[in-house]
């Protein structure tokens, strides 16, 4: 009989990772990262709760860190398996990792110089770019419904998800004394709004879903209402010479807001003429995705002419701020300008030395476009609690303008959920939401009983039998 095991984004949105064992296969549903709070990423340096060597293969459903950046960590401690992930993953997990190890050793160093001094045991990193280098050589790529047998027992397909580029909806196989049990797992499912991307794929058969339930207790507002309250923030910034500080995630996130920036200055609506993108990695990541156009959706043909030929052919002004100098100079642009910056929560990377010079600022606007997790200062800043916030040593007033435009999140929202997983045919399949916070969960869950669906709500460790 076969069995999984939640092991992380159960009750909360990041970490994923999922142990689907069989009679002669072991298998991991992703290994990401926990990312929020120290308390929340102190996971991070936990043992796994297996022997990473006993590990047949991984599935990874996308390339954003709370679903692989963990990875190099389970290779290091002897996982050598393949991995398995679509074709427009190949390339950003790699992207994704690199990156990732740099800020790990990176922080790890000034730790050490802060525990030298203060005469502690120095430590070690969570993983370095030799156990990146040596899981990148594990992954094979497939693509989208191309079903694939990855074990004697198991098989996997792999279908759009609609999220960021090459996310997947992963359906498994089992095959067990000549019975098939189907396990999907939805992955993160995409905002069918998004401009970019098509439609996450409509799956009607299944024995166990795992849906995630990050939106799952609202709905975003309408689209043209977002776009709206976009186009008036951009008028009122550039009436009062003030700054736009846009986070984003380096992979999805970017893409659409540069969509969204060329659409309005197409109409007219863009009265800044300097857009900067400052962070290296989401100018790779842009790359990634223009030599991936032809997965695009088609709905706007103009927008499927110029892609192929890059984003600075879609967006006028559009600058690549790539180095630490140009980041820099960025920072002394008093108002007037656009600044896209990672990270999306604003935990690390560029996006806090925007915030420490234009947070303070009574003509700035800081635009929040998605998912902002518990503990991070994305969340501190959404939530307005404090007037006072403290970035990178320095104690900062809070006197931007603040906006969160949740119809441009690449994740589906409680209404959008609920519609897709309506096409799974009777019986419905055993039901249990993950990759949310506790609100998220219990609404959604409320939702699905009101329909005549249970829908089972997981804790760590927790094993089902199926």
């Amino acid at each position: 009989m076969s069995q999984l095991t939640f092991l992380g984004a159960t009750g909360q949105v990041t970490g994923s990772c999922y142990l689907l064992e069989t009679n002669n296969s072991r298998i991991l549903l992703d290994c990401g990262l926990f990312q929020g709070s120290k308390t929340t990423e102190l996971q991070n340096e936990a043992p796994f709760p297996f022997d990473p060597a006993s590990i047949d293969a991984v599935v990874l459903s996308h390339a954003h860190l709370d679903h692989c950046g963990r990875l190099p960590k389970l290779a290091k401690e002897g996982f050598k398996g393949p991995v398995f992930l679509s074709e427009a993953s190949f390339p950003l997990l790699e992207l994704m990792l690199k990156d990732a190890a740099h800020l790990e050793l990176r922080d790890t160093e000034w730790e050490n110089k802060r525990r030298e001094r203060a005469g502690k045991k120095p430590l070690e990193p969570l993983y370095t770019l030799d156990d990146v280098e040596a899981l990148l050589n594990f992954r094979q790529a497939i693509a989208y419904n191309a079903n694939t047998q990855i074990r004697p027992d198991i098989s996997v397909s792999f279908h759009e998800a609609g999220h960021i580029l090459g996310s997947a909806i992963v359906q498994l196989q089992i095959n067990e004394q000549d019975k098939v049990k189907t396990l999907v797992f939805s992955g993160d499912l995409g905002n069918p709004n998004a401009p970019l991307l098509r439609d996450p794929e409509i799956l009607t058969n299944a024995d166990v879903l795992l849906l995630e339930s990050t939106y799952g207790d609202r709905d975003h507002q309408p689209l043209a209402n977002t776009l709206k309250e976009l186009r008036q923030t951009l008028t009122e910034a550039a009436e009062t010479g003030g700054n736009v500080i846009m986070p984003a995630f380096a992979v999805g996130r970017t893409q659409d807001l540069i969509y969204w920036l060329g659409k309005l200055q197409r109409e007219g609506g863009l009265p800044q003429q300097q857009i900067y993108l400052d962070s290296p990695m989401a100018i790779s990541a842009s790359r990634i995705y223009a030599d991936y156009a032809h997965l695009f959706n088609i709905d706007d043909p103009e927008f499927t002419r110029v892609a192929p030929s890059g984003w600075q052919a879609w967006l006028s002004g559009l600058y690549y701020s790539e180095t630490a100098e140009e980041s820099m100079a960025v920072n002394r642009i008093c108002g007037g300008a656009i600044i896209i910056a990672g990270s999306g929560m604003c935990t690390g990377g560029r996006i806090r030395h925007h915030l420490k010079y234009n947070l303070w600022r009574r003509n700035a606007h800081i635009v929040i476009t998605g998912f902002q997790a518990e503990g991070t200062l994305g969340r501190a800043i959404v939530d307005g609690k404090k007037s006072t916030l403290k970035i990178l040593g320095s104690e900062i007033n809070v006197a931007a303008k603040i906006h969160t435009l949740g119809a441009l999140s690449a994740h589906a929202d409680q209404s959008q959920l609920l519609q897709w997983a309506s096409h799974f045919n009777q019986p419905k399949p055993r039901l249990y939401l993950i990759h949310g916070e506790k609100n998220a969960l219990l609404s959604l869950q409320t939702c699905f009983h009101r329909s005549g669906w249970n829908a089972n709500i997981p804790k760590v460790g927790e094993t089902i039998a199926f």
